[in-house]
């Protein structure tokens, strides 16, 4: 009996965290596009997006300006933030949860800098690859977001054995900082016009962004999360250890392929769209395991609906702090995501402490 209630008090928790976070992915979805310089009334902004999508509508007249306002500048804007905020708590969680570690994400293992080298090298020497398009972009961030991850494992294999957790956190960290000094000498070898493209992109950004953006990011979001949702299984065995999956009958070796595969795809693809945004897919993650537990099953698409939730909000702060100027949205996710992650680090040692 207090097995079942405990597992109904769970199950009631869980349903209400889905509530509450999809209220307020709704809210901030709303304020992105409602409040800006212009603002728009909500009515207007419903009847413009349904009449564009579904051609429904009860407006007989809209201003011009307020749909161009809406539907070509804030819709793309707050679908794009989603879309990135969701990747990069998406790949969090499924790199906290294979390696065990609540400091692992696409930052500290150094996809993330991998998949910005391959995007500056693309915007350097303004190559596109045949067959490609305007896909070259991201295609060459996931790439090398791929070579970095496998250079990473690749010291660690060198170094031990074992793929111990803080090794591979280590190694990540050295190839970061090795990608960082080249992407700094090609800043160097660039012209100003070049320099300040790039720079701008690297500090991170969803404005000056449209639907092409969108379109971009979205076939490897839906492809990568698909895979990581798929595994969610392997995600709750591993974190038993390798072992103990592999004694359950869980085939580690193609879990883990699948699930690396699966966070660099969506990692490279929300990097090549916005540059270098951190602490998304560090402190999302953790947020939502306080409250859901370990299960994967829950943990992975509340990280997705949080984390999209939380960049939006961030980008309307950077739009409006300074208005009419813009802040880099990545300066806003570091002022909130460090002091937020730095208490739960020190809440957590707190707790081990007083456990003991």
């Amino acid at each position: 009996m207090r097995n079942l209630s405990i597992r109904k008090y769970l199950s009631n928790k869980i349903g209400w965290m889905y509530f509450i976070s999809g209220g307020l992915l709704l809210s901030t979805s709303l304020l992105g596009l409602f409040y800006s310089s212009v603002p728009v009334p909500v009515p207007t902004i419903l009847h413009i997006i349904l009449e564009k999508t579904f051609n429904i509508g009860w407006l007989e007249m809209v201003p011009k300006n307020e749909e161009m306002i809406i539907w070509n500048i804030r819709l793309p804007r707050v679908l794009l933030a989603f879309c990135i905020g969701a990747s990069l708590a998406l790949a969090g969680a499924a790199f906290q949860g294979l390696l065990r570690n609540p400091l692992a994400d696409p930052y500290t293992i150094g996809v993330s800098s991998g998949a910005s080298l391959g995007a500056v090298l693309v915007l350097f020497f303004q190559f596109t690859i045949v067959g490609l398009g305007s896909f070259t972009l991201p295609f060459v961030a996931i790439l090398f977001g791929l070579i970095s991850l496998l250079i990473v494992f690749g010291l660690v294999r060198l170094s031990s054995k074992s793929l111990a957790i803080e090794t591979i956190i280590l190694a990540g960290i050295i190839v970061s900082a090795f990608i960082g000094s080249i992407v700094s000498l090609i800043i160097s070898l660039s012209d100003r016009d070049s320099m300040t493209q790039i720079i701008y992109w690297l500090y991170g950004s969803v404005g000056m962004r449209g639907w092409s953006h969108v379109q971009l990011i979205l076939p490897f979001m839906l492809i990568g999360s698909f895979i990581l949702f798929y595994h969610y299984r392997e995600l709750n065995a591993l974190a038993l250890g390798e072992d103990a999956a592999d004694h359950i009958g869980v085939d580690v070796k193609k879990g883990k392929t699948f699930i690396l595969i699966g966070a660099s795809l969506i990692t490279g693809a929300a990097v090549a769209v916005s540059g270098s945004i951190g602490f998304v897919g560090l402190v999302i993650p953790h947020l939502v395991r306080l409250v859901t537990g370990p299960n994967h099953r829950h943990v992975l698409p509340l990280s997705l609906i949080i984390g999209g939730a939380f960049l939006i909000l961030a980008d309307l702060m950077a739009r409006t702090i300074i208005a009419p100027k813009e802040l880099p949205i990545g300066v806003i996710t570091a002022l909130i995501g460090a002091p937020v992650f730095a208490f739960l680090l020190i809440r957590e040692r707190l707790g081990r402490g007083t456990n003991k």
